[in-house]
C-alpha cells in the first residue's frame, strides 16, 4: 500500500461529467489499496471568466483582492469532487490551500511555497479519507491568502508529494503523456514513455507546456516520480525521473519552440566593466527575463550586446534602457521583432559531440537563418524567423529520428 498524489488540471475538470471521470481515477488507486490524496485546479475557463469580472470593475484591481478572488476558483472544484466520491460511497473531504497547510511567502500573484504543515492532511488519510486539495493557492504568515502563478497547481501536487514522501505523483491533463514535439504542429510527434528531469526541465523552460519549470524543479530536488497521463484515455503516460532508462538510443529527446520572441540591441556602449551587469541587473529589477545574450567587441574599443526578450516585454525594455542611457552610455537600440526560439533538448548530447553541427546543417539546408544561438549541455536554442518555425521543427524532427520514437509502456 503505497500513497498516491494525483492533480487534474483545469480541462480535465472542466464540467460534472469530467468531475464524475477524475473521481473514477481516485476511486481505481483507492481499490488498488493506495491512500490518495488530489490536487485540482479551477475549472476549465473559470478563472478567466473571474478575471474578466475584476476587469469590468476596475483596470488596476487590487493584487490582494486579485488572490481573493481567483483562490473561490478551485474551492469550487474541490467541494465538486469531494461531493462526486462521497456519492460513489468513498470518504472524502476537501481542503483549500491553507487548510491543507501550504504556507507561502507574503507575494501576490505568484508567491513560492516555503513550507507546508502536512499534520491535517496525515490526519484524515489516516482515518481512510480521500484528501481533496486546491492547487495553486497558500496563505503567508499575516494570514494573507496568496496564489502561486501560472502552472501553480503542478507545484502544488509536486510539493505535497515531496512533503507526504509519497511514491508517486500523477499528473492528468488533456494529452496522454510528453511528446517529441508539439504534436499540434508537428503531425510526426511521438509519446515518450520516459524523460529525465534535467531534459524536462529544460523542455519546460524553452516553451513546452505541458508541465510548469518550477513543479519539475520541485520534483528534481526531492527526487519524486512524475507521471504525465492522459485524464481521458486509461493507458501509461511519460514517466519523469532522475534517469529516464526510456529511448537511451537517443540523443536529442525533444524539441520545444515558442514564438513572439524578439531580439533587442544596444549599440556602442563604452566597454567598461561594470557595463554588462549594469543592464542585466536593471532589466531583471524590473522582472524582465532576458533569454539569449550575444556580445560583440569593436576595435574602436566599443561594445554591442544583443538579447531575446518576450515580445510582450519589448515596450518595458526599451522604457528602461532609455531611462537609464545617461548611466549605460550607449549609442542606439535596434530591435527585431517576429521572430521564434526552437531548441533541441537532449541529455544524450553531452557524450556526443557534433550535434550543434548537425543542427545548423538541417536550418542552412532548408535556407533557415540563425540569429542567435545559446547553448548548454544539454540544449541548443536557436533564434529563427517567426514564418520558418515550425519548418525548422518539423526538418530537426526528422534529422534526429524523433518520429520513430516507440512509446513502449512502463510499469
Amino acid at each position: 500500500m503505497g500513497l498516491i498524489v494525483q492533480k487534474f488540471g483545469g480541462t480535465s475538470v472542466g464540467s460534472t461529467e469530467k468531475i464524475r471521470n477524475a473521481a473514477e481515477r481516485v476511486i481505481a488507486e483507492r481499490e488498488a489499496g493506495h491512500d490518495v490524496v488530489v490536487v485540482v485546479s479551477a475549472m476549465g475557463k473559470s478563472t478567466d471568466v473571474l478575471v474578466d469580472l475584476a476587469k469590468e470593475l476596475t483596470d488596476d484591481p487590487s493584487k490582494r483582492e486579485m488572490d481573493m478572488l481567483l483562490a473561490t476558483g478551485e474551492q469550487v472544484t474541490i467541494s465538486l469532487l469531494a461531493m462526486a466520491l462521497q456519492a460513489r460511497g468513498y470518504d472524502a473531504i476537501s481542503f483549500t490551500g491553507w487548510q491543507a497547510g501550504m504556507k507561502t511567502e507574503h507575494v501576490h500573484g505568484n508567491a513560492r511555497i516555503v513550507d507546508i504543515d502536512e499534520s491535517r492532511i496525515k490526519e484524515a488519510l489516516s482515518a481512510g479519507k480521500v484528501v481533496v486539495v486546491a492547487g495553486f493557492q497558500g496563505i503567508a504568515d499575516d494570514l494573507h491568502i496568496t496564489t502561486l502563478g501560472r502552472g501553480g497547481s503542478d507545484t502544488t501536487a509536486v510539493a505535497l508529494a515531496a512533503a507526504l514522501k509519497a511514491d508517486k505523483c500523477d499528473i492528468y491533463t488533456d494529452v496522454p503523456g510528453v511528446f517529441t514535439t508539439d504534436p499540434r504542429y508537428v503531425s510526426s510527434a511521438r509519446k515518450l514513455a520516459g524523460i529525465s528531469y534535467d531534459e524536462m526541465l529544460e523542455l519546460a523552460n524553452l516553451g513546452a507546456g505541458v508541465l510548469h519549470p518550477r513543479a519539475v524543479e520541485f520534483a528534481k530536488n526531492y527526487q519524486v516520480p512524475l507521471e504525465v497521463r492522459s485524464s481521458i484515455e486509461n493507458e501509461s503516460g511519460t514517466l519523469i525521473e532522475e534517469e529516464s532508462s526510456m529511448e537511451q538510443n537517443l540523443v536529442v529527446r525533444g524539441i520545444a519552440f515558442e514564438d513572439q520572441i524578439t531580439r533587442v540591441t544596444v549599440c556602442g556602449l563604452s566597454s567598461g566593466l561594470t557595463t554588462l551587469s549594469t543592464i542585466f541587473t536593471t532589466l531583471a529589477k524590473q522582472n524582465i527575463n532576458v533569454d539569449i545574450i550575444i556580445q560583440s567587441a569593436t576595435s574602436t574599443n566599443q561594445t554591442s550586446i544583443s538579447f531575446s526578450v518576450k515580445t510582450d516585454d519589448l515596450s518595458k525594455t526599451v522604457e528602461v534602457l532609455e531611462e537609464y542611457k545617461g548611466a549605460l552610455g550607449y549609442e542606439q537600440i535596434e530591435t527585431e521583432s517576429k521572430l521564434a526560439k526552437v531548441s533541441i533538448v537532449g541529455s544524450g548530447m553531452v557524450s556526443n559531440p557534433g550535434v550543434a553541427a548537425e543542427m545548423f546543417a538541417v536550418l542552412a539546408q532548408k535556407d533557415i537563418q540563425v540569429k542567435m544561438v545559446s547553448t548548454s549541455e544539454i540544449k541548443v536554442s536557436t533564434v529563427v524567423g517567426r514564418d520558418d518555425m515550425v519548418k525548422a521543427v518539423e526538418a530537426l524532427h526528422d534529422a534526429f529520428d524523433l518520429s520513430k520514437v516507440s512509446a513502449a509502456a512502463h510499469s
